[in-house]
């Protein structure tokens, strides 16, 4: 298994959503961004092991990501919307695969899900496989996270004063923080999603980004789906939703129900949340429902 980190465009292939190559098709997952949750590409990696054992060890696994959501702050303060993100994951497939004449997989988390269906509808002759996990495709009038999120991305003012305070806790010993992270938001999270959190994501330019990319996404979320191609692509599309989840809520299964009645729903009632990437269980579930997903697929395609 391979794994490669691209900071910011600086090295050939990663940041926080994750390219997984199955020979001879390629495999892309890509992450939620990192609001709310703050994922990173670290605490993703009890998902890609288990996903990679369970499709038999013969998996590559790269990771692309969203830019400046990184360490570093490689960009030097840019801040890069939804479209940017989108853009910078459609410019991996052009210019790194190029030259590899395999077909590709999409798996997205989140708003992952959403940026893998944009690449699918930009890439339709190369895909033949998306999978969107707890999918954030539209947005939520019922979720009061949501509507509190959207008035402080749209606000420049609380977007920094949050920010300096998240890059203020980056600055305790790791002990501390990681103390804080783990008897706040991360009590059910795994020691490798914790240890991301506090490495990886306590910066100011990250929480900028992050804030800066959900003002767009809630912007762009906004905007009716593309049911056509929905429907178009039915036989290749399959979707796994949370049981309470506000991402990705039920309404949204029942209305791609409606819209395009073949595509492949399933609900997940086994207890794990929207961030199943943080906690060991919830890795192991989803990735076991993915391999299997991707060997349905792929048999039933020879």
């Amino acid at each position: 298994m391979k794994i490669y980190f691209q900071v910011a465009g600086v090295l050939p292939i990663f940041d926080s959503a994750v390219c997984l190559v199955i020979q001879p098709s390629y495999l892309i997952f890509m992450l939620k961004n990192l609001n709310c949750m703050f994922y990173s590409s670290l605490e993703i990696l009890d998902f890609v092991e288990s996903l990679y054992e369970l499709l038999g060890g013969s998996v590559s696994v790269t990771a692309i990501g969203h830019v400046s959501h990184t360490k570093k702050n490689w960009e030097h303060g840019r801040l890069f919307s939804l479209q940017d993100q989108i853009d910078h994951k459609m410019d991996f497939i052009q210019h790194e695969l190029k030259n590899i004449d395999a077909p590709i997989l999409l798996v997205g988390h989140s708003i992952g899900a959403y940026i893998s269906m944009e690449m699918f509808r930009r890439s339709p002759e190369k895909v033949i496989y998306y999978v969107g996990l707890y999918p954030f495709l539209a947005l939520n009038s019922e979720s009061r996270k949501q509507t509190t999120i959207g008035k402080i991305s749209a606000s420049p003012i609380l977007c920094a004063a949050l920010s300096s305070i998240v890059a203020f806790l980056g600055l305790l010993p790791r002990w501390a923080s990681g103390f804080i992270v783990s008897n706040s938001l991360g009590k059910s999270w795994s020691s490798t999603a914790v240890e991301a959190l506090c490495s990886h994501l306590l910066k100011y330019h990250t929480i900028r980004n992050v804030l800066y990319m959900a003002m767009t996404e809630f912007t762009r979320l906004s905007e009716p789906l593309d049911w056509v191609f929905m429907r178009e692509k039915r036989s290749q599309i399959a979707f796994l939703f949370g049981i309470d989840d506000h991402w990705g809520p039920l309404q949204m299964l029942e209305e791609i129900s409606k819209q395009a009645p073949d595509v492949a729903l399933s609900i997940e009632r086994e207890g794990h949340s929207h961030a199943f990437c943080c906690t060991e269980v919830g890795s192991l579930w989803v990735a076991q429902h993915v391999a299997n997903l991707i060997k349905n697929q792929i048999s039933s395609a020879d």
